[in-house]
């Protein structure tokens, strides 16, 4: 009797009989040959049937499957080097061929170019092709090796508010929601929960959807994503940035692992990804002006010079993190940003109030910004003094400036956003493909 068996292991099974279940990605008719290329959720198999081996019912049937046909097919595997799929080199010589259900129209997503509006609102069925099958499944290495890393080191996962009744980052990228009569809002992170949690449990994260009410359509942003948010007490700013790049390199380490058939799918130079081993690089926000202000100077293009331009305590935009980052190999860390750039909640720089103790990793490539993160302000009269001057409403955070009152300690934590480290390590254009369902500027559907 045949085994039962997934497309990713079909290697262990050469010159044995099979069984695969799945749904016909691709056919190709060559006189007494038909090639069907059927993927089944775990990896795309090619399976020929030859008019010879079938009956004539069975062998017609195959040539007229359509596209994403459901079907379960047995045959023998047998090695050949020249056999498409994922993985390659193998294929199935078919014995017998069942049709679960034949589309009775075209499928929408045929084996050509389409517009991007076009698949996203397809999306339920544009999941289906190889290379967003790849992404997604890089995307669920990443997940769990972000997990694998932090139980390791001693962080307990606490889950955190999707409902809170404040702005963790900033006023204006709140989503308010009804609240039986009273007003609320999505949150935008979990950090300052985390940072209640520390003085419980020392090293914490959560790990979730978050939401930005940004109305930017850059290819860097969603408006709902997800992020994990390691926080830590006891942990300087310097601390925080060896944990980091620890953090990051074991990621990029369990995709290149796992991940090496749908990395090679997508046409990823993994060459890149196997420098990303600490120490990263450090520069300084005023180094990075510096290094911007030489790029700018020896810079013909008028067009990019102007979008470079940036003074003393703006924030860096896309093109500023994607000419940084083109001087380095491997992620750098940019670390103390002007504090008027940056959250209310950053501790000052020793000797220089006007520059927090902040610090971003940006991903090579031009990737930019992946993880943002501080040492937290621990003294509650500063704190206090911020939320003012961020006129922010002191009732909403009188919990959060009693963890200063309480045993309060030096403390740091960081974010670092799924979707952006995925579209970094699988070397694509969007974000939006890191996500099943992404939710955009102008997009809730499906």
């Amino acid at each position: 009797m045949a085994s039962v068996i997934r497309s990713d292991q079909i290697g262990e099974f050469v010159g044995q009989e099979v069984t695969i279940r799945g749904w016909v990605y691709n056919r190709t008719h060559k006189g007494k040959l038909v090639f069907l290329l059927v993927r089944d959720g775990f990896g795309f198999v090619q399976c020929v049937l030859f008019k010879n081996d079938v009956s004539p019912e069975t062998f017609e049937a195959a040539t007229r499957v359509p596209q994403e046909s459901s079907v379960v097919i047995t045959g023998k595997v047998r090695a050949d080097p020249r056999a498409p799929g994922m993985p390659g080199g193998f294929e199935i010589g078919v014995t017998d061929f069942e049709i679960v259900q034949a589309l009775e129209e075209d499928y929408p997503i045929s084996l050509k170019e389409h517009g991007i509006e076009f698949l996203l609102d397809r999306r339920h069925l544009w999941i289906r092709s190889q290379s967003q099958w790849a992404v997604l499944r890089i995307r669920a290495t990443v997940v769990k090796a972000i997990r694998e890393w932090l139980d390791d080191h001693g962080f307990l996962n606490i889950d955190t508010p999707i409902l809170t009744p404040a702005a963790g980052e900033g006023t204006t990228t709140l989503f308010k929601v009804n609240y039986f009569g009273d007003s609320t809002f999505l949150a935008q992170t979990g950090q300052l929960y985390n940072e209640a949690n520390i003085f419980a449990f020392n090293r914490v994260y959560c790990f979730g959807p978050t939401f930005r009410a940004e109305k930017s359509k850059t290819r860097r942003h969603l408006t709902e994503f997800w992020m994990v948010e390691p926080e830590m007490a006891f942990c300087d700013l310097d601390a925080l940035m060896e944990i980091e790049e620890q953090f990051v390199s074991y990621i990029v380490r369990r995709v290149l692992a796992e991940r090496a058939v749908e990395l090679a799918f997508l046409g990823r130079d993994t060459s890149v990804l196997e420098k990303v081993v600490p120490p990263f690089p450090r520069i300084s926000y005023d180094e990075a002006l510096e290094i911007l202000a030489e790029i700018r100077a020896n810079m013909d293009d008028q067009d990019l010079r102007a979008q470079l331009e940036i003074t003393w305590g703006d924030d860096f935009g896309s093109p500023h993190e994607t000419e940084l980052t083109k001087r380095f190999e491997k992620p750098v860390f940019v670390y103390g940003y002007p504090t008027i750039a940056k959250a209310f909640y950053m501790e000052p720089w020793p000797g220089r109030p006007d520059v927090s103790k902040s610090v971003d990793l940006l991903a090579p490539e031009g990737y930019g910004e992946i993880i943002g993160g501080s040492e937290r302000i621990s003294d509650p009269d500063l704190l206090l003094e911020r939320i003012h001057a961020h006129n922010l409403p002191e009732e909403a955070f009188s919990w959060y400036i009693d963890l200063r009152k309480y045993g309060s300690v030096p403390h740091s934590g960081f974010g670092m956003g799924v979707e952006r480290t995925v579209t970094w390590i699988c070397g694509i254009d969007h974000l939006r493909e890191t996500i099943a369902y992404p939710r955009m500027l102008n997009r809730v559907y499906p």
